[in-house]
């Protein structure tokens, strides 16, 4: 009895690391480390993690919707998603994601950096990247995984361009949804902008679109707030670290409302040290993404020690 305990245990490890599987396929390699992405866009620029953009893929009756995958600032499909792209192919999910909001006219690796256009281009770029996705796999709706800024602009989309209809599920990876810096950066931003520099404004506004959009107070923040962040008919999971160094304070991911759970990833395990950049690519968090992906099979949520940064 002891050593089929003992097996038991280990095949569970193994799946938590490497994932359930496909049938007949090999499962690919899950690095639980956020920077592990780069050396990805380094050997295939341009290219997508392992498990994505499969457009063969059609979804099975156990994962019925797609997975999009949406970056945050300055990541790409590649850089971003070294750790959930495998994860969820591996999970048996049709998994997708797309670099959003780069400067294409410039040379590699410049173009690589994404999410730098105002968040209304990259809204409607993502609103036909669900598109394409929804016509190879045939599915009606898809389920978004956002990190950082793909938290906050997939909602443009979502209350503005007719992406309402299109989300099951909104699960959000360091989120901000009222904005970043709504305290310390807000009072330094004011500080800088009474000596005549304006870092996130029209200075930055060519290179980065989206910056100063983020910040909380913004135009775009109070037209994202009107009415309330969320959509009716979508479910909605925030998954937040006490150690976020870019949303200050980090509870500006939290936001209550019909659907929607609020996770802080410390709550499972006070050994996760998890930052802004290494919740995209830490065991902790991603267990609660994957339980809040399919709630009907939920598994245990592991505690290990997690850095920061890297994860």
């Amino acid at each position: 009895m002891r050593v089929r305990n003992v097996l038991a245990a280990l095949a569970g490890v193994a799946t938590l690391f490497l994932g359930a599987g496909n049938a007949g396929a090999a499962p690919l390699p899950v690095p639980y480390q956020f920077l592990a992405g780069v050396p990805l866009e380094l050997g295939n620029p341009g290219g997508s993690a392992p498990g994505s953009n499969d457009w063969s893929c059609k979804p099975t009756a156990q994962h019925p919707e797609p997975v999009v995958l949406v970056h945050g600032t300055g990541g790409n499909r590649q850089t971003n998603w070294a750790t959930y792209a495998p994860l969820l192919a591996n999970e048996g999910y049709c998994v997708f994601a797309l670099t959003y909001g780069a400067h294409e006219e410039l040379p590699w690796p410049i173009s690589a950096i994404g999410a730098m256009a105002p968040m209304e281009e990259s809204a409607a770029e993502l609103g036909a990247f669900v598109d394409r996705v929804l016509a190879a796999t045939g599915a009606s709706k898809v389920d978004i995984v956002g990190h950082s800024q793909g938290t906050l602009m997939p909602t443009y989309w979502v209350k503005f361009l007719g992406g309402a209809d299109k989300v099951s599920k909104y699960i959000s990876l360091a989120p901000l949804w009222h904005g970043g810096g709504a305290v310390e950066l807000d009072r330094n931003l004011a500080a800088l902008r009474s000596q005549g520099l304006d870092v996130v404004g029209p200075m930055m506004a060519p290179l980065c679109g989206a910056c100063g959009q983020m910040v909380a107070g913004s135009r775009f923040m109070a037209q994202m707030r009107a009415g309330g962040v969320y959509v009716p008919g979508i479910t909605y999971t925030n998954v937040i670290t006490r150690y976020d160094e870019l949303v200050i304070p980090y509870t500006s991911g939290f936001e209550e409302g019909p659907n929607t759970t609020n996770v802080f990833v410390q709550d499972h395990c006070d050994r996760d040290y998890g930052d802004h950049l290494s919740i995209a690519g830490e065991p902790v968090a991603a267990t609660i993404v994957l339980n809040a992906l399919d709630p009907a099979h939920p598994r245990p949520v592991p505690c290990v020690f997690v850095p920061p940064v890297v994860g």
